[in-house]
């Protein structure tokens, strides 16, 4: 099911049952999967692999050259799973050095004028909502929310299950199950709604709760809250994963 005004590549790779509307390009190295649906006026280029089942409304363009000054040439890479939504005129750029990759995982909801830069890390069942920027090498995990007009930093990360508030300004890294908003982002309170909605025990809730006051209210060192987190709280996963990532953060943590 492809449209005549298609630009299709002879190269390029079309899976099963693919839908590519009106004037959408394709470029030579790029791949789709089964079942792919492209509304129209679509732009995919570069070396980029899409999985099955991912819908992409009009203006989108996915694996184009990175906007990174650093740019020396090379081949990079642009990697995406399956059953992701991009909106109207989001962008995804390929990554800068020479064999490296932006990837997303599946089962994203990007929303309109959200961009992904060069070198971008993001999980699954993430959502970005409108005009939400992620700059180069920020990593997202699985279920995070990020607000409208929300910005990040190169190389912040954006814990598991956290949620940012629309239009704050991240220069630090958000922990996971947490909330951050204003300019600069601060870690306001645990996203109980997010944890709610996925399931996370009431145990592992109120663990959690326990360790936001450690970590945000007591006026400690980083270090020492954590030896207290790891000494009163249970040894739920939430709180190990909590721990390991604010002990492995380079940039700080949201306070």
């Amino acid at each position: 099911m492809i449209h005549p005004t298609a630009v299709i590549h002879p190269g390029a790779k079309i899976g099963a049952d693919c839908e590519i509307g009106p004037f959408c390009v394709i470029g030579e190295h790029v791949s789709l999967g089964a079942a792919c649906r492209l509304h129209s006026h679509v732009v995919i280029d570069g070396h980029t692999k899409l999985g099955s089942e991912n819908e992409i409304y009009p203006f989108a363009s996915i694996g184009l050259k990175t906007q990174d000054l650093k740019w020396k040439g090379g081949t990079t890479y642009t990697t995406i799973g399956d059953g992701n939504t991009f909106r109207e005129y989001v962008t995804v750029h390929s990554a800068t050095s020479d064999g490296e990759v932006t990837q997303i995982g599946s089962k994203n909801n990007i929303l309109a004028y959200c961009h992904v830069a060069h070198n971008v890390r993001i999980g699954d069942r993430v959502i970005m909502s409108n005009v939400a920027t992620l700059a180069g090498h920020v990593i997202v995990e699985d279920y995070a929310v990020i607000g409208g007009l929300a910005a990040v930093h190169q190389f912040c990360r954006i814990g598991k299950m956290s949620i940012i508030g629309g239009c704050s300004k991240v220069v630090q890294d958000v922990p996971p199950f947490m909330l951050a908003d204003g300019n600069p982002a601060e870690t306001r309170t645990i996203n109980k709604v997010g944890m709610e909605r996925n399931s996370i025990s009431e145990e592992a809730q109120a663990a959690l709760k326990q360790a936001y006051k450690i970590l945000f209210r007591e006026g400690l060192t980083i270090s020492n809250a954590l030896l207290r987190i790891e000494s009163e709280l249970p040894n739920l996963p939430e709180v190990k994963h909590l721990i390991e990532f604010v002990r492995a953060s380079q940039r700080g943590i949201s306070k």
